[in-house]
């Protein structure tokens, strides 16, 4: 007999993952609100641009539940402490595995789960960002750069994570890039724009989906495509003049230092 978790996994297209949580979450009182379809973006972007070798259909589904027994209360310590271990047991009563459960649980550190899976590393530092980036009743949201800084610097202090290099390359990338409506700004502020002008979560859904994503992923597939006109040259102009020496040096050290940490994993 199949599980809600078989439906779910089998379920590709992500608008209808999106329904399925949100009609479940409706049913059972799980948490599920806009921040999560915010974060599962970032976590979308941050997969297409990284390339990273990750089941891209489990943890974009891992992203919209891992977060399903988080309480909506900044000053319940205990639960914030809890939450995301209660989520994964409630998740195995659904019919998810091990793994995919223990990828849920380490969403944040807080049960010491180790070793960490690597699908849990991406799902730390797009929940983490993504929550500075909105507003809470108790501070507004941050910039990106200053959410960096903290994510870098207070969040992960005295942690490794595996895939923090190539987070802070995607958030430095999309951030040059603009989204022009009535006022042009930047990606990620047009997706904290119109998270704080949704109202319904339904409403939401469809305007990520069937708005903003078109629009950004072409966006960002253009501005690879002009970064790799600036290292490689272009093909019409053959004496187009490539990075200097130095920035040529950069690039090869950031690359050295991009295979050592994978040979970390």
């Amino acid at each position: 007999m199949d599980t809600f978790a078989d439906y779910i996994l089998e379920e590709e297209n992500l608008a209808s993952k999106m329904e399925i949580v949100y009609y479940l979450s409706k049913k059972t009182k799980i948490f599920f609100d806009k921040s999560v379809i915010f974060k599962t973006e970032i976590l979308r972007m941050f997969l297409n641009y990284s390339k990273i070798d990750v089941d891209r259909n489990l943890l974009l589904t891992a992203s919209l539940l891992c977060n399903c027994k988080k309480v909506d209360n900044a000053q319940d310590i205990e639960r914030i402490h809890s939450y995301a271990k209660e989520g994964a047991q409630y998740l195995e009563t659904l019919g998810f595995g091990k793994r995919f459960c223990k990828i849920c649980e380490e969403i944040n550190r807080y049960s010491k789960s180790n070793p960490r899976e690597r699908e849990s590393d991406i799902l730390e530092l797009t929940d983490q960002f993504g929550g500075m980036l909105l507003s809470r009743p108790e501070r507004i949201g941050f910039k990106p750069d200053e959410a960096l800084v903290l994510l870098e610097h207070r969040n992960l202090k005295g942690e490794y994570n595996r895939y923090l290099e190539s987070f802070i390359d995607f958030i430095n990338f999309i951030e040059k890039i603009n989204l022009s409506d009535m006022v042009s700004m930047t990606a990620l502020r047009r997706l904290v724009k119109i998270q704080n002008e949704t109202d319904e979560v339904t409403k939401f859904i469809k305007e990520v989906i069937y708005s903003y994503q078109p629009k950004i992923d072409k966006l960002m597939a253009e501005h690879e495509e002009n970064i790799a006109d600036g290292i490689f040259g272009n093909a019409d102009n053959p004496n187009r003049p490539l990075f200097s020496e130095e920035t040529a040096k950069k690039i090869m050290n950031r690359m050295n230092e991009k295979t050592v940490a994978e040979t970390k994993e």
